[in-house]
């Protein structure tokens, strides 16, 4: 008992022992709910670490040695609270001497001791006189002259365990005329009416349970009743807004209950305006939700919950992106207690509170038979999921919308549902995963006869087959989305395809055609008032076509405006292509001083949002700069460094156009055979493209291989 005080006491004392930071996280091991993930936790850490999301690694073992790498050389505190297992631990251990890791547990957990070196600390019950002492500093100044015996036989009753302690403590402190003897005794009679807790200690878990019931009985009704349907929320803490719906109550109302259940230590403030349970406390509400609640009305209440995050969630998608609509049926009236949202950070903000209340309320209503619900939120949060790129959050909830859609036998919502997997696979760069998603949802919209869903399948696989470089495949899906926008909108979608198939006529070498589709596409959106974000991508095509004729004054033209534009988004995805196309600019302008900061202005935002393909250009352009400024050395390191990185992604077609550059600045540092070898694997990588681009290249390099 008193290990999560003990373990956070200690962090706080030794803090300054580990200057690189300090990190905690709460496993749940004991919760009533599903436990929290080693590789869940593993993600948090990694985010703190500064590594962005579609940076993070898949699975748990490569996402535990990224941790330990980035922790190789630093000093930090780890404290895992209320870990159930060994296994739960041990992916969170550092492993770098400078660390130190507490972990707290109800179980020995023998493991960690027997593999990894672990120092075992038991803790023991209070002793009489330090549970009294509890007792006293929590009522001083609410009580006086309490019998000394009196205070012993109060914290014998409550078996000397912190948390029954400091619950009985604010009953006596909040009952100022009931003497201890009547407290105690009403303590006594209460123990007979509750069955003792499963526990390896039998008398502890009952003098909790006893405890428990003794504070319990004493709410008023309304309180009383709050505090069990708290017990049936999924997650792991709860806004006063989300316990105002799931009671279906006002929220100044609940508001007050709350102050009053944490006022009691019934639940835990963790600020302003969010509450949690200890694991005792929220197995003990929710068995009395089970007992006093019908089934009727648990449903209900879950019910009730579940549509405000579905309703707030909606609020919150369309706060941050008009492009996609609403997913709820139109005639559904909005839920009026459902959050209304300033702005973008506003949602963006509320997002990251809930995102993992989100997760466990779509499962809780899979598993209560909500099914519509279920699949209606994750594919309500695609926008934001994609935005904050949570992508273990968004395929774990499409995953569980998935199987409710086809246990609806509804096709509609299981396309969708590949849907936004699918555009989870293409952001996370798991591109064939991407292409299975997207061709599952096509297949089944074109067996509907939706058409409009056909024209968003064939898109979303238009940009996969785009990110392969399968460019003829790209044109004729984008191509065939493009038609049906043109003929039934909605317009601002014609935009879109619009740019996308510039993007696949610039890589084709089709100048003059990229540069008609973008301009329509900007029409498009200038006449539609479309989001900012979108105008951006057309400006970035039309300045690589300017830079390409070599009409750099009109490029430079196209850059300001898509910077303007930039002011109104906040994306630094597309704030470092704009780098990255401002960098080439100066390159071939021999601006070099000009162009290798911006090449660096790229690498930082790539490595902010995680595109590590991104950042391999950049440090490609750096190299191709510093051989312009004949610091060939230095720009064979950094050809290198990007050639490393591509090798890494699997990605051919940009590890070819690096394996070239490094060749060509071997070759003027007189080094042709280093040369020579990376010109015959760029040309083993290129095989598999035919766009004419990719056999002007091949011709070439084999032609200076046989030189």
């Amino acid at each position: 008992m008193g290990k999560t005080s003990l373990a956070i006491r200690l962090a706080h004392r030794a803090s300054h022992r580990f200057p690189h930071g300090q990190f905690f996280v709460n496993l749940r091991g004991y919760d009533a709910g599903p436990p929290l993930e080693p590789a869940t936790a593993l993600e948090r850490f990694l985010r703190a670490l500064g590594v962005p999301g579609p940076a993070l690694p898949t699975g748990l073992d490569e996402r535990a040695e990224l941790y330990r790498s980035l922790l190789a050389d630093k000093q930090v505190l780890v404290v895992v609270d209320n870990a159930a297992t060994a296994g739960q631990a041990r992916p969170l251990l550092p492993g770098a001497a400078g660390c130190l890791t507490v972990v707290t547990s109800r179980h020995r957990l023998s493991g960690l001791a027997v593999r990894d070196g672990a120092r075992r600390i038991t803790l023991g019950m209070l002793n009489e006189q330090e549970s009294s002492d509890l007792i006293t500093t929590a009522t001083r100044g609410y009580r006086t002259g309490d019998d000394p015996a009196q205070i012993a036989e109060l914290a014998r009753l409550c078996a000397h365990l912190p948390l029954a302690l400091r619950i009985a403590a604010e009953r006596a402190a909040t009952h100022p005329m009931l003497t201890l003897s009547e407290l105690t005794a009403q303590l006594r009679d209460e123990s007979t009416l509750w069955e003792a807790l499963s526990s390896p200690d039998q008398e502890e878990a009952d003098a909790v349970r006893t405890v428990f019931a003794w504070s319990y009985r004493t709410l008023p009704p309304p309180a009383a009743s709050l505090f069990r349907l708290l017990g049936l929320h999924p997650g792991p803490d709860f806004s006063v807004h989300a316990a105002a719906a799931l009671a279906g109550q006002e929220v100044r109302h609940s508001s007050g209950l709350l102050d009053l259940l944490a006022g009691a230590h019934l639940i835990e403030p963790t600020s302003a305006d969010r509450y949690q349970f200890h694991d005792l406390l929220r197995a003990y509400a929710t068995d009395q939700a089970h007992q006093e609640e019908s089934l009727e009305e648990q449903h209900a209440a879950l019910k009730r919950v579940a549509n405000w995050y579905l309703h707030t969630a909606d609020a919150a998608g369309a706060a941050v992106q008009t492009l996609a609509p609403s997913v709820l049926p139109p005639e559904q009236p909005r839920l009026e207690r459902a959050l209304v949202f300033k702005g973008r950070q506003d949602a963006l903000s509320w997002y990251q509170a809930e995102q993992t209340n989100l997760l466990a309320i779509t499962r809780a209503t899979a598993q209560a038979g909500l099914d519509e619900i279920a699949w209606q939120l994750p594919a309500t949060l695609q926008g934001l999921h994609s935005i904050r790129n949570a992508f273990d959050v968004w395929q774990a909830m499409a995953r569980v919308g998935l199987e409710a859609a086809q246990r609806l036998g509804d096709q509609r919502a299981q396309a969708l549902m590949h849907n936004t997997l699918g555009i989870a696979g293409k952001d996370s760069r798991q591109l064939a995963q991407a292409a299975e998603h997207h061709q599952a949802a096509l297949d089944l919209r074109t067996a509907l006869g939706d058409h409009a869903g056909v024209a968003e399948s064939a898109n979303g696989l238009g940009l996969v087959h785009r990110l392969r470089r399968e460019l003829d495949a790209s044109r004729t899906r984008l191509e065939q989305a493009l038609a049906f926008y043109q003929q039934h909108g909605p317009y601002q979608w014609t935009g879109v395809a619009l740019y996308n198939l510039a993007y696949v006529a610039a890589d084709l070498t089709e100048h003059q055609q990229a540069a008609n589709l973008a301009r329509q596409a900007l029409a498009i959106f200038h006449e539609t008032g479309a989001d900012h974000y979108l105008r951006v991508d057309a400006r970035l095509v039309l300045a690589r076509l300017a830079r390409d004729a070599g009409h750099y004054a009109q490029a430079e033209e196209h850059i300001a405006e898509a910077v303007a534009l930039l002011d109104h988004t906040s994306s630094p995805a597309l704030e470092a292509l704009l780098h990255l196309e401002q960098a080439a600019q100066r390159r071939e302008q021999g601006r070099h001083d000009q162009a290798l900061e911006a090449y660096w202005a790229c690498e930082t935002l790539q490595r902010s949002v995680g595109n590590r393909t991104g950042q391999a250009m950049a440090y490609d352009g750096i190299g191709q700069t510093l051989r312009s400024l004949g610091r060939l050395p230095e720009a064979i390191d950094f050809h290198t460094l990007a050639v490393r990185i591509l090798r890494d992604l699997a990605q051919p077609w940009d590890l070819a156009q690096a394996l070239i550059h490094l060749a060509d600045t071997h070759t003027d540092n007189d080094q042709p055979e280093q040369a020579c070898q990376h010109r015959t694997e760029a040309v083993t990588l290129l095989g598999p493209f035919s766009d004419p681009h990719a056999t002007t290249l091949r011709q070439r390099l084999q032609e200076l291989i046989s030189e």
